[in-house]
């Protein structure tokens, strides 16, 4: 039987820590804990889940605290948990059975982002690389740091491992995310630590694409969407793998962020990579408020039509009812309200619809 060790590292996570072991620590093997600093009840909360709890001095590189606390494990597979994930349903012997079948891949579970915007709801889904062998991987990347071969046992050039469907495979695991959660106050603080950091990666190296979306990342979440515009712009100019996830949120992120800052002529331009990228109903939709905003009211009213019919989405909302009720937006424009009624009546329980539909 395969026996697993879950690895965190955490600094100051009182509020969530106990929360996140609570969920997890029954179906663990072993649980390693690495404390980077706290001064708070961290490490107390820690102890009440195992004795395996280690200090690690900060030296602002999030993968040396990562390869610490792997070097710590007692068994060969890792699993990998931040204090701000929360363990909604996992199969701990169907994830033996597949690490016994797939030793050299990376295991992804499925974590879904709940946070509000402007009083706005937002549910996004995503996987995401956590389980793995460490006789094969182990992590680079001083921030945002990413899963990779470990060149020298394995006899083969490192290689970081962002999706690639040969490489990895999925786990019956999900977790819940509230790390981007809170107001634009809470989440600038916790931004411009890592832009710090992300700039200093991209010093060391500034041909890196995945550092420049992760900058664009950061700014996207502190709302500053001209830098963020900057940097995904910046990262768009390599030759990039459109089938790598990062990518795809890449282009869709450089999106929102040129319609959020009102640059709809340049959005457009996105139009250029549609192939590349119509297999998604997040990008569809995306490319909807696209025309939307540059007033080609019947073409968006097309592409929310595709990714409304299209089965699975990342953000929740996009092939269902956020479509529908930017087709019945645009209807209501253009003053054809049985039309407009016709869509807002497929929202379901979407309050922004009930309150278009209690209007017209």
């Amino acid at each position: 039987m395969n026996m697993i060790s879950l690895c965190m590292i955490v600094k100051n996570e009182e509020a969530n820590l106990e929360r996140c072991l609570q969920g997890i620590a029954g179906s663990m093997d072993e649980i390693i804990i690495v404390d980077t600093g706290s001064t708070d009840r961290t490490k107390e909360i820690a102890l009440r889940f195992t004795d395996k709890v280690y200090d690690f001095t900060w030296i602002n590189d999030f993968s040396a605290a990562r390869n610490y606390s792997i070097s710590k494990a007692s068994y060969e597979f890792i699993l990998i948990l931040d204090s701000d994930e929360f363990t909604q349903s996992i199969d701990i012997e169907e994830i033996r059975r597949l690490t016994r079948e797939n030793p050299k891949k990376v295991g992804r579970l499925l974590r879904i982002n709940e946070y509000a915007r402007k009083a706005v709801q937002y549910r996004y889904k995503e996987r995401v690389n956590r389980l793995f062998s460490k006789k094969y991987y182990d992590y680079k990347g001083i921030i945002h740091e990413q899963i990779t071969y470990i060149a020298q046992k394995n006899g083969i050039e490192s290689d970081e491992i962002q999706g690639k469907e040969d490489e990895t495979y999925l786990i019956p695991m999900t977790v819940h995310h509230s790390g981007y959660e809170g107001d634009l106050e809470s989440r600038r603080k916790k931004t411009e630590r890592n832009i710090s950091l992300l700039k200093l990666a991209h010093e060391q190296t500034p041909d890196d694409p995945y550092i420049l979306y992760q900058l664009g990342k950061s700014y996207y979440m502190e709302e500053d969407y001209a830098g963020a515009c900057d940097y995904f712009g910046q990262a768009l100019y390599f030759d990039l793998d459109p089938r790598l996830e990062y990518v795809q949120d890449l282009v869709e992120s450089y999106g929102y962020s040129l319609v959020n800052s009102e640059q709809y002529s340049t959005a457009m331009q996105l139009l250029n990579i549609y192939n590349e990228f119509a297999h998604s109903a997040d990008f569809i939709f995306l490319i909807g408020l696209i025309l939307m905003n540059n007033g080609s009211f019947q073409e968006a009213i097309e592409e929310f039509q595709k990714a409304g019919a299209m089965i699975e989405a990342k953000m929740e909302g996009v092939n269902g009812y956020l479509a529908f009720y930017n087709i019945g937006v645009i209807y209501e424009c253009l003053g054809d309200i049985e039309k407009a009624r016709s869509n807002y009546m497929k929202c379901g329980d979407y309050e922004m619809a009930i309150v278009r539909l209690n209007n017209i």
